[in-house]
């Protein structure tokens, strides 16, 4: 009787909600307290209202910041999964050594990343870098600086980012499993060349797959960090070609001390990436389609 009481069942689950409490929505509200605050950790915070919020649409790196994540989010996103459902189409061709490929592009998803960013920056070296010599190998008199040019080093890390495009591309795969061989064959009687196939039956049931893939690429998008802190040496350079949202954050809590800034800073992030996803699941009605449910 004892262990089927309510009692007991707080009594072993409070652990995990103390530590909830400690350590998540504590740290939560109080970045929402300092976020009105003028708090420098090394004096106790300040309230000034909105002061913070207000200063961020004047502040110049804040905005340039803001503009690079949206140009790495505009382009990155979708090349990331327009890659995935390739190599997911391709993969699902019934090639031999099926598991061989899988694994081959998967692996790269799962190395950390401080490690594949500084393979990368070897690869982008303008001197010695492989990406370099292969274009002079091309043909290429005066290939890109990349990572020293700033405007190549966000393009640079645009093309690091498809590198690890392995998790969307098994999700996919996946995804591929599930659609109907009729549809195919009914599609084949009705004349249907492979292009139409793609876009009239694959593209409808992977619909849900796609608005997964780009709501999951667009958070880390805004969140978007490490690999341009180990790339840039964390100053966002050359010239803040390379200052991301979280990376700008980063500096303004942990360089300037301004902690009650960089609170304001990552709720306006939390906004923009609960205004993006909303807007996302608003529309996507238009065109997700899930197979066996009522739209």
């Amino acid at each position: 009787m004892f262990l089927r009481s309510p009692g007991t069942g707080v009594l072993l689950a409070a652990p995990a909600m103390l530590g909830l409490l400690g350590f998540t929505t504590y740290p939560i509200l109080a970045s929402l307290y300092y976020s009105f605050c003028r708090y420098s950790v090394l004096r106790p915070p300040r309230w000034v209202g909105l002061a913070n919020y207000r200063h961020l649409f004047v502040d110049e790196l804040f905005l340039r910041s803001l503009g690079n994540t949206l140009y790495y989010a505009l382009f990155a996103v979708p090349l990331g999964i327009a890659v995935a459902l390739g190599l997911a189409l391709l993969l699902n061709t019934g090639v031999r050594g099926l598991s061989v490929y899988r694994t081959c592009f998967y692996v790269p998803s799962i190395v950390p990343l401080v490690a594949s960013s500084v393979l990368w920056i070897w690869l982008f070296n303008p001197q010695s870098g492989a990406v370099n010599d292969v274009l002079r190998r091309l043909g290429v008199s005066h290939p890109p600086g990349w990572l020293a040019d700033p405007a190549w080093a966000k393009s640079a890390i645009i093309l690091w980012s498809v590198w690890g495009v392995g998790g969307a591309m098994v999700i996919f795969l996946a995804g591929l499993q599930d659609v109907p061989q009729e549809m195919y064959e009914a599609a084949e009687v009705d004349g249907a060349t492979g292009w139409h196939k793609l876009w009239a039956v694959t593209i409808p049931f992977l619909s849900p797959h796609l608005l997964f893939n780009v709501i999951i690429g667009l958070i880390g998008a805004f969140q978007f960090f490490t690999p341009a802190y180990v790339m840039t040496g964390g100053t966002g350079g050359p010239v803040d070609s390379t200052l991301f949202y979280s990376l700008y954050l980063f500096q303004v809590a942990f360089a300037d001390f301004k902690m009650g800034y960089a609170c304001a800073m990552a709720w306006m992030l939390f906004a923009l990436v609960v205004a993006a996803t909303a807007l996302i699941f608003k529309t996507s009605a238009r065109y997700v389609y899930y197979a066996g449910a009522e739209r």
